[in-house]
């Protein structure tokens, strides 16, 4: 039974500590937040002791530890969680900066311990299909890619300031999307932004709207399409091209009931929100970390795919602000 402490009792805390309480490999031991409340809370649900992160982090009873907690804390929790020799999962991203990416990922391997990025988007069912069907040459060699994002309304404003910006912050997913489905690094990168949501976004020095152009050296395209807005709801979608066919992954609706009178066809909203729409990634992702930690194997996504997720992130939001091109052939980790 592996023993995963839970540092951060928000949101996405309560979505794994859920995964966990119903597996049997693995357990929530332990849960540490900086809100007493919230920390008692998840505690009491998942029969976890409530403690400091610094006694999660050197208690020799926990062997994991899942890192949920604002990206600014990311870099002290993951070198001292490495230092103790415990297994990491860490929500995106690792960090704002490359650089500490960098020296995060070097005390990891100092420590030799399993690392993730929580980067839940490959474990959609869906989406994992598509990425076979796509290995499996199922449209034979593959052209351009699409992957379409939009939110259904943006953000509090305040956390607009502190996010990183809608490439680092929302794009980030569908950046690391891209490379799992193009199956080579892109060299090339151009991207635009527009402020068409809302003044106060622009007034915070971000976009509310973005699009990104990948090419490959083999030319793979792959063209990425985020809103802050989509007053029809959560849009997910990706179509592949290919040179014999093409594989497209539809929005989860709340239904499949599909009404048909003579006013037309009428089909359910699309599901809320990322936690339902995405809430079998989560599962997902968690079951590889626990199987990987207790069997070994190969993490997936690593720490050098957090990395290079921020790099094409970087790169996108300076390429939108100055509308220049990025080449990235030295830029991305191997």
């Amino acid at each position: 039974m592996l023993n995963i402490g839970l540092l951060g009792c928000g949101r996405i805390g309560h979505v794994h500590g859920k995964t966990l309480k119903g597996m049997t490999t693995a357990r929530a031991a332990a849960v540490s937040d900086f809100m007493p409340e919230a920390a008692n809370a998840l505690a009491s649900d998942l029969g976890a002791k409530v403690m400091t992160s610094e006694e999660m982090l050197r208690d020799p009873g926990i062997d994991a530890v899942v890192i949920g907690t604002p990206t600014t804390t990311h870099y002290d929790l993951i070198h001292e969680a490495a230092a103790q020799g415990k297994a990491i999962f860490c929500e995106k991203p690792v960090d704002l900066s490359v650089d500490r990416i960098r020296e995060c990922l070097a005390a990891v391997d100092k420590a030799g311990v399993p690392f993730m990025t929580a980067f839940n988007r490959r474990f959609d069912p869906n989406f994992a299909y598509l990425q076979k069907q796509i290995a499996d040459q199922v449209i034979g060699n593959v052209e351009i890619v699409t992957i379409l994002s939009r939110d259904p309304a943006p953000p509090p404003i305040e956390y607009i300031k502190t996010s990183g910006g809608i490439f680092r912050d929302m794009m980030i997913h569908d950046l690391d999307m891209a490379r799992f489905l193009l199956g080579e690094e892109p060299i090339e990168l151009t991207a635009a932004g527009s402020c068409l949501v809302d003044d106060g976004i622009g007034a915070a020095g971000d976009f509310d709207t973005a699009v990104v152009t990948l090419k490959t050296a083999s030319g793979k395209l792959c063209q990425i399409s985020n809103s802050r807005r989509a007053t029809y709801g959560y849009d997910q979608r990706i179509e592949v091209h290919g040179s014999k066919g093409m594989l497209r992954a539809e929005n989860m609706l709340e239904n499949t009931v599909e009404l048909s009178n003579g006013s037309g066809f009428t089909t359910a909203p699309t599901q809320p929100f990322f936690l339902e729409r995405y809430a079998a990634a989560y599962r997902g992702e968690m079951e590889h970390f626990v199987d990987v930690v207790n069997s070994g194997g190969k993490m997936t996504p690593s720490g050098i795919d957090g990395l290079n997720a921020q790099i094409l992130a970087d790169a996108a939001d300076s390429a939108a602000r100055d509308g220049q091109p990025r080449q990235l052939s030295d830029l991305l980790s191997r």
